[in-house]
């Protein structure tokens, strides 16, 4: 349930038949899990994009699956900085690993005596740091 469509085994692909032949739950949460994903699929343009979460949420709201419902009302209240993410083309992949490295340098750095030579081991292992603006790239807008 977790793989894309594309990706599943005949195996799969078969249970994945049963479950659309029964319908029920599972198949309502599976079809809006694959509408989601194809939303972020990175291939659609942005006024697509927007009619398709609005579609989603009212999809999901009505779904009477709990975790989707309270996961509408969600993406309904950051909606609009969710469409402004996806038009500027930002994420916060980026962030997130460096994040990652740091917190792997500083379970590494245990053993050191000072917070400055932590810090110090991070500035070596990162190096300098340079994160651009959305407004300071060039044209990566999707329209």
């Amino acid at each position: 349930m977790l793989k894309k469509p594309k990706d599943l085994t005949e195996d799969q692909a078969s249970t994945l038949r049963k479950l659309k032949r029964r319908g029920g739950d599972v198949w309502r949460a599976y079809t809006l899990k694959e509408a989601f994903r194809a939303i972020f699929a990175g291939d659609l343009t942005y006024p697509a994009v927007e009619e398709l979460i609005d579609r989603w949420i009212s999809r999901a709201s009505r779904s009477r699956l709990p975790a989707f419902v309270k996961a509408a009302r969600t993406i309904r209240k950051f909606r609009d900085g969710l469409l402004a993410a996806i038009r500027l083309n930002i994420n916060n992949g980026r962030a997130e690993g460096l994040n990652n490295v740091v917190r792997l340098i500083f379970r590494r750095a245990r053993g050191l005596h000072s917070a400055e030579a932590a810090l110090a081991l991070v500035m070596l292992s990162c190096g300098p740091i340079t994160l651009h603006l959305p407004h300071e790239r060039s044209n990566n807008r999707r329209e």
